[in-house]
């Protein structure tokens, strides 16, 4: 892409249509997504390939589009979402990813970080698109077949087995069978509470994206038959559940990689916390983790080095010419690399490889904002995800609570890299041991405990415990061996100092212990 100057045309088979013209020049970007953006649409060889969607907020093009861009802004800027969106994110890692962190600790087993997260996603983006929760975080790891569909239905995509026919297309049938028939499951049970009026608890707590469309139908000016939401909670599934789990997986990986950035992160969350509660097991609410900005800085720099998916698709609606000067046509297709545009040292400098938070932030110690075109994650122009500020939620919910928490060690000799895919995993999983930090120690029991009333109980324990010990240790120091010292100093004697200190140590462990004085 260099030598090229950062667009390059493919020639496919002239009778395949397969022409590709690849660009990572900001300003063809720029001109595609923003300036001209309505002649160049995804296109309809798009629409084909991912046909499972249906008429989805990420297969419609133009007007269908817009309708459906309109529908998701507002339930995804209403407050009520948003409430909903902030317990339940904190609900799942409260009840659901900390209680199978914690089992992983103390069986001291390898786990896959990517499934987990995956799982964690799954679980949280079902809640908020249906209301319903499907149990995918849990300690046995049960297989889901709704989200096993998911993968199978991608993984079909990706190597375009409907157009080739290699033999899968059964894979891909099956797969969206299991979609429908959970998706229709849902809708069923939803139009079923609805009509017994059990969503009354839901309006206390919020409410989900099938409750809004179904009980603001009218207002929104859209039919919404089962079609018309089987599409939308499946596309909304599908973002929810990938992208955001790529990134936290990718994300987690670069900061057990780089000790100096996960200090930093873990100095700036003391810094936010109360000093009694640094060295506790803890969550984090929304107005704390608003205030962690090299975190947010360390996020945005993992999603330049590995986007969730990591290349754009469109297709020109009439002839045109890119600020390159490059033409292109209506049977011209136009990719644009996430991944490739992320490791530009004509985009980011000299030090685009490296994973580094601080280029994010700037002098006022702020998140400084790059334009669109240059960080492409959340796409940019009119098709900028509106998901944005929900994924941001979700992973620093997680990523605080995992890098105050624990410590993560990559297994020794596992293979960490890329996977040719339509979402940038993992080719191997992430394979981790995951350990507690070391600062809920409970003396009298020997074990770590993590119940509120034992941390309670630990605090006045440990509050006694160092008054204990700044006293014992005085009065060893003062009556005990600066005796001794000044007694030999005096005799101008020669005497084995280890053997002192190795004496003092004796006395006061002892005393600490069991209250008595060896006076050794």
């Amino acid at each position: 892409m260099r030598a090229s100057e950062g667009t390059f045309l493919f020639k496919g088979l002239w009778f395949a249509n397969m022409d590709t013209l690849t660009t990572v020049d900001p300003a063809n970007v720029h001109y595609i997504m923003s300036a001209n953006f309505m002649n160049f649409p995804k296109g309809p060889k798009f629409k084909e390939m991912f046909d499972v969607l249906g008429n989805g907020i990420f297969n419609a093009d133009l007007d269908m589009w817009k309708v459906q861009r309109k529908m998701t802004r507002a339930l995804i800027t209403h407050h009520e979402f948003y409430k909903f969106l902030v317990k339940t994110s904190r609900d799942k890692v409260e009840k659901g990813l900390i209680p199978v962190i914690d089992h992983i600790c103390n069986k001291g087993c390898v786990v896959d970080l990517q499934d987990l997260f995956q799982r964690f996603t799954f679980d949280t983006t079902c809640i908020l698109v249906t209301g319903y929760d499907p149990g995918c975080v849990s300690i046995d790891f049960p297989d889901v077949p709704f989200s096993k569909a998911m993968d199978d239905a991608e993984e079909a995509i990706l190597f375009l087995q409907r157009w080739l026919r290699i033999g899968e297309e059964k894979k891909m049938i099956n797969a969206q069978e299991v979609l429908d028939y959970t998706i229709d499951k849902y809708i069923s049970k939803k139009r079923e509470d609805l009509k017994e009026g059990d969503d009354l608890k839901e309006s206390e707590e919020g409410f989900d994206l099938l409750t809004f469309y179904l009980k603001d139908e009218k207002s929104l000016g859209v039919k919404c038959d089962d079609k018309f939401l089987r599409d939308n909670i499946l596309n909304l599934m599908i973002a929810g559940r990938d992208t955001t789990s790529s990134a936290l997986t990718w994300f987690i990986w670069l900061v057990s990689t780089n000790p100096q950035v996960e200090k930093k992160i873990r100095d700036e969350i003391n810094f936010v916390i109360p000093n009694e509660e640094v060295k506790k097991f803890r969550l984090f609410n929304v107005q704390e983790l608003n205030k962690l900005v090299y975190l947010h800085g360390a996020l945005c720099d993992s999603l330049r080095l590995y986007p969730p998916v990591p290349f754009q698709h469109k297709e020109p609606l009439e002839e045109d010419i890119l600020p390159s000067g490059h033409k292109v046509h209506p049977k011209l297709k136009i990719m644009f690399s996430l991944y490739a545009m992320g490791r530009m040292e004509s985009i980011w400098g000299k030090d685009c490889l490296e994973f580094k938070p601080e280029r994010w932030i700037s002098e006022r110690g702020t998140i400084k904002h790059e334009p669109s075109y240059k960080f492409l994650a959340f796409n940019a122009g009119p098709r900028t995800c509106l998901g944005k500020e929900v994924a941001f939620t979700q992973m620093k919910a997680v990523a605080a609570a995992i890098i105050h928490n624990y410590q993560v060690e990559l297994v020794k000799g596992h293979i960490v890299e890329p996977n040719a895919s339509i979402i940038l995993y993992m080719r191997h999983g992430f394979k981790v041991r995951i350990n507690k930090r070391r600062w809920n120690f409970q003396f009298r029991l020997g074990i770590v405990e993590e119940s509120e009333e034992a941390r309670k109980r630990n605090d006045h324990v440990h509050q006694r415990f160092h008054k204990c010990l700044v006293k014992t240790n005085v009065h060893k120091v003062e009556n005990g061996m600066i005796p001794v010292l000044e007694f030999v100093a005096k005799e101008s004697r020669v005497f084995d100092l280890q053997d002192v200190f190795k004496r003092l140590t004796f006395d006061t462990t002892c005393m600490l212990l069991t209250g008595f004085d060896p006076n050794s």
